[in-house]
């Protein structure tokens, strides 16, 4: 049986205006915000049907959605339009980590010798633009975490776009994208923005002095940082929304497995 759909949640959807044109991005999300704020939980089953019926929408635009969220790596699809939100996997998020720590390492390997071979010109300005988001006084700093969640991002791909290769900037994004479910966590339920503006600032100003070897050690620490940090908050999210599933389980969740993690 289904459990009583939270008000709030029936309301959001009728608040918010959508155009036809873009009804599959709309879909897409919304469907994806759910499962960053787990109100969507890993395993969690959903049919095409019901998703169009809760969004208002046909079954074209919900599929469509649906088969980006699963080139996302979010949902996997079953057959008769079925779907079920992918089960939470560490050794995956572990995998990503790594490759983001090697990007980032080579970026600003790069960025510290200011390197150019005919095809790849550092642009040191995009760094210079970084100073007045990360080297600004306390009673400066973002608050809210979902704010400096989205700073961070951009931060970190301004990094790697700040390189000059293209191919490197489109695959970061790319990943930034399939961990973004984690990292965020840190911020919205963490204690991570004051160390966060501290450690982006440190990394600037190593980059700044072509200090190549403390940039790498800096940019490593932080990402392995962060890394532990999202690992134990995720465990603790999920235990959270396992505790209150009964309550906010959102109308167009059709199964929901009650596993532990």
């Amino acid at each position: 049986m289904h459990a009583s759909p939270d008000p709030s949640l029936m309301d959001s959807v009728a608040a918010e205006p959508v155009k036809s044109s873009s009804l599959p991005e709309y879909v897409y999300a919304r469907l994806r915000e759910d499962i960053f704020e787990m109100r969507l939980l890993p395993g969690d089953q959903v049919t095409e049907t019901e998703v169009a019926a809760y969004f208002k929408v046909s079954r074209t635009p919900v599929r469509e959605a649906l088969q980006r969220l699963q080139s996302d790596g979010l949902m996997q699809g079953y057959v008769r339009g079925g779907w079920e939100v992918v089960p939470m996997d560490f050794k995956r998020f572990a995998d990503l980590y790594e490759l983001r720590q090697l990007i980032e390492v080579h970026a600003v390997t790069r960025l510290c010798a200011g390197h150019v071979d005919g095809k790849h010109t550092v642009d040191m300005a995009q760094i210079e633009a970084l100073k007045a988001d990360w080297c600004v006084p306390v009673g400066q700093r973002l608050s809210d975490g979902r704010a400096a969640a989205a700073l961070d991002e951009a931060f970190h791909q301004t990094l790697v776009r700040a390189t000059g290769n293209q191919e490197m900037a489109s695959a970061f994004d790319r990943l930034t994208d399939r961990i973004r479910i984690v990292r965020r966590l840190d911020f919205v339920y963490g204690d991570c923005v004051g160390s966060t503006y501290e450690e982006h600032a440190a990394i600037l100003a190593q980059i700044d002095a072509r200090a190549g070897d403390e940039a790498v050690r800096l940019i490593t620490e932080h990402i392995d940082g962060s890394h532990a940090e999202v690992n134990q908050i995720t465990l603790h999210r999920l235990h959270s929304a396992r505790a209150s599933a009964a309550t906010e389980r959102l109308p167009y969740v059709t199964v929901r497995v009650m596993r532990s993690f």
